[in-house]
């Protein structure tokens, strides 16, 4: 299990450009709604998170050392802990959760962006 991340604490983390987005939906769903500056590396379907994961990240998370946190739907949605737990097998050091996901986030009334992965 990966650590957590709160919203109010993920919000002033992008606030202050301290933390590497990364939504794990399918590119289409990234492409409709997703969090502020986020990159998209898809977890679903499940049994290609790790394929995804392992092609896409070296050229959106270039920094392994770098605060990285990433969310999907919602908490019952399994994308983000797949993709999380493969960046931490690939070396990533300081991989959290938004375990409650956009659905939250778009609760809360924050912003989001669209637009192509």
């Amino acid at each position: 299990m990966l650590p957590l991340i709160t919203r109010d604490e993920l919000k002033s983390a992008i606030e202050a450009g301290t933390v590497t987005v990364v939504d794990t939906m399918p590119a289409d769903y990234y492409e409709r709604e997703h969090l502020p500056g986020a990159v998209n590396i898809p977890g679903f379907p499940y049994e290609e998170a790790a394929r995804f994961t392992d092609e896409l990240a070296p050229a959106r998370l270039p920094d392994r050392s770098a605060a990285t946190v990433v969310y999907c739907a919602n908490v019952p949605c399994r994308n983000s802990e797949l993709v999380g737990a493969r960046l931490v097998e690939l070396g990533y050091r300081d991989v959290r959760k938004y375990r409650e996901g956009i659905e939250d986030w778009v609760a809360g009334g924050l912003p989001t962006e669209t637009g192509p992965a």
